[in-house]
C-alpha cells in the first residue's frame, strides 16, 4: 500500500491548479497510465472530502453543531460564500473524484489484453468497471444531497458539453439506483480486480458487494418519504443481497503517518499548528445530559469537565473542550460507509416499513455498533440503552438523536439524517447570516463560478429547485 499511496503525491501535484469550473476535464493530469493510481487517488480524494474539517471544503461538523470555531466564526454562522466553499466542493468531487474515475474507466475500455490475459480479462474488466461506477454513484449522491439538481447526464464530457445542463435531482436518484443494482450484479468473486490500487478493500469483491448493497440501502432510505415504493424495493434488494454487518466490512480509507497521506483531521488540527475548533454547546450538553460515555472519546476534558461553546460565538481555545485524541492521530481512518451507519439505516427501515426485523432490536444494534466503533464495552452500551430505550411512538426522535451522536465523525451523513428525520431539534444561532433566514441550512448554494461561467444552466437549475438558497430543500426533504 505504501508504494501505491506515494503515487497520490505525484498525482496531487499534477492536479494542482485546476479550477472548480473544470468540471468535465482536468488538463493537468497525465492519463496515459494504468487505472490503478487513478483509483487510489479518487478514493483518497473522496475520503478526504468526506472527513476533512477544513472550513474551505466541509463545514458540516459546524452545521451539525458538533464543533464551534474558536476565532473566525463565519462558517459557524453559515457564511460559506466568503471562502468559496461550494466551489471547492464542486472541484473536490467533480474533478478530483469523478473525473479521475471516468478517466480510469476510459483506460479500461481502451486496454488491449495480452495473450495470457485474454481469457481472464472480460471478468476482471467487468469487476473493475463495477467498482469505478459504485464509487461514482456514491459521489453523485453526495453532490445531489448537498445541492439538489446538479450536472449529471452531461457531466464529465467536456468536449461535447463544456457547459453542462443540470439534471432533476429526483431523476438522478432513480438513475443512480438503476446503475447501482447493475454494478452489484456485475461483481463476480474469484475474478480479478484492482488489487493494491484499491485502498478501501484491496480488491475484495465480497466486501465491494456489501458496500454496493449498503449504498443501495442508503439511497433507498433517502427517498422513503418521497417515493415509498422505490424505497422499499431498494431496501429489500439491498438487505437480501447482504449489507455491511461488522467493522471488518467498513468502507474506510486507511491513512498513513507520513505527509501527505495522513488523515485530514490530523492535517487541520495537529499538523497545522492551529487551535481552530472546540466542542459546540448543544452537542456537548446533550452528551452530558444523557451521561454518554462516548464524550470521553469525542472530546478532551477541561480540568475534568466537558465544556462546549455557544454556536456562532468565538472563545478562548483552552476554555472549551477540544476534539478527542482520535482527531490528533494521523492514521485515524476516513469513513465512507460504516457498520454503524448501516445499522441505523436498518433500524429506520424497520421503523418505517417493517423491513428487516424489530425496530427496537435494530435500534439497540445501531447504538451498540457505535459504542464498539469507539472502543467502549458492550456493558457500557447496555447501560446506556437501559437509560435511553427505543421509543416506538416517536421513532424519528429516537433514531434521529442517536444517529446524531453516532455520526459525530461522519458529519456529511449526519446532516442527511437530520434533514430526513428532523431530529435533533437544532436551532440556528442569532448571529447567523441573513441568508439563513433564522434556520440551520438544509442545502448549500451553488458555486459562484457556476453562476458566472455556466450562467444559463445555473439560472434554470436555481429556478427549478425553488431558488438557490440555504433554505431550499432537496427533493427528498419534504418535512
Amino acid at each position: 500500500m505504501k508504494n501505491t499511496i506515494i503515487l497520490i503525491s505525484f498525482l496531487a501535484v499534477l492536479l494542482t491548479g485546476c479550477t472548480p469550473e473544470d468540471v468535465n476535464n482536468d488538463p493537468n493530469v497525465a492519463y496515459n497510465m494504468s487505472p490503478e493510481p487513478l483509483i487510489t487517488y479518487a478514493e483518497k480524494e473522496l475520503s478526504d472530502y468526506m472527513n476533512t474539517p477544513s472550513v474551505n471544503e466541509n463545514n458540516f461538523r459546524l452545521t451539525m453543531q458538533y464543533w464551534q470555531e474558536a476565532t473566525y466564526v463565519s462558517e459557524s454562522n453559515y457564511n460559506f460564500t466568503a471562502r468559496n466553499v461550494s466551489n471547492n466542493i464542486w472541484g473536490d468531487n467533480y474533478v478530483n473524484v469523478l473525473n479521475n474515475l471516468n478517466k480510469a474507466k476510459e483506460l479500461l475500455e481502451q486496454y488491449q489484453p495480452a495473450a495470457s490475459e485474454v481469457n481472464s480479462w472480460p471478468a476482471k474488466k467487468k469487476n473493475q468497471l463495477a467498482i469505478i461506477d459504485i464509487l461514482s454513484v456514491y459521489t453523485f449522491q453526495t453532490l445531489t444531497d448537498i445541492f439538489g439538481d446538479i450536472p449529471y447526464s452531461q457531466a464529465l464530457n467536456n468536449d461535447k458539453f463544456p457547459l453542462p445542463a443540470y439534471d432533476d435531482d429526483t431523476q438522478i436518484y432513480e438513475k443512480l439506483i438503476i446503475r447501482l443494482k447493475t454494478d452489484i450484479n456485475n461483481l463476480e468473486e474469484g475474478e480479478g480486480t484492482f488489487g493494491a490500487g484499491d485502498i478501501l478493500y484491496g480488491g475484495d469483491i465480497g466486501k465491494w458487494k456489501k458496500f454496493g448493497n449498503s449504498l443501495l440501502l442508503k439511497l433507498g432510505i433517502a427517498v422513503s418519504d418521497i417515493n415509498p415504493t422505490l424505497a422499499q424495493s431498494s431496501i429489500n434488494t439491498a438487505i437480501s443481497g447482504g449489507v455491511i454487518m461488522d467493522e471488518s466490512q467498513n468502507a474506510i480509507f486507511r491513512y498513513q503517518a507520513e505527509t501527505p497521506n495522513f488523515n485530514p483531521l490530523f492535517e487541520n488540527l495537529a499538523n497545522s499548528g492551529r487551535d481552530d475548533f472546540f466542542g459546540g454547546k448543544p452537542f456537548v450538553d446533550f452528551l452530558i445530559t444523557t451521561s454518554d460515555p462516548r464524550i470521553s472519546k469525542y472530546f478532551q476534558d477541561v480540568d475534568g469537565v466537558y465544556i462546549g461553546q455557544e454556536i456562532g460565538l468565538p472563545g478562548v481555545f483552552s476554555d472549551f473542550s477540544a476534539p478527542g485524541i482520535f482527531a490528533y492521530i494521523p492514521i485515524t481512518p476516513g469513513n465512507l460507509i460504516t457498520h454503524t451507519e448501516v445499522a441505523f439505516y436498518r433500524a429506520e427501515a424497520a421503523a418505517r416499513f417493517g423491513i428487516g426485523g424489530s425496530p427496537e432490536a435494530l435500534y439497540n444494534t445501531a447504538v451498540q455498533a457505535s459504542f464498539q466503533e469507539w472502543k467502549l464495552s458492550s456493558q457500557e452500551a447496555q447501560n446506556y440503552l437501559s437509560d435511553h430505550p427505543y421509543n416506538a411512538s416517536n421513532w424519528k426522535k429516537s433514531i434521529g438523536e442517536q444517529a446524531w451522536v453516532a455520526m459525530y465523525n461522519h458529519p456529511v451523513v449526519s446532516w442527511n439524517f437530520y434533514r430526513r428525520l428532523d431530529y435533533p431539534a437544532l436551532q440556528a444561532p442569532p448571529t447567523a447570516i441573513a441568508n439563513a433566514e433564522g434556520k440551520v441550512p438544509v442545502r448549500l448554494q451553488y458555486p459562484t463560478l457556476e453562476a458566472t461561467t455556466n450562467g444559463t444552466n445555473y439560472a434554470k437549475a436555481a429556478a427549478a429547485i425553488g431558488g438557490d438558497k440555504l433554505t431550499t430543500k432537496v427533493f427528498w426533504d419534504i418535512h
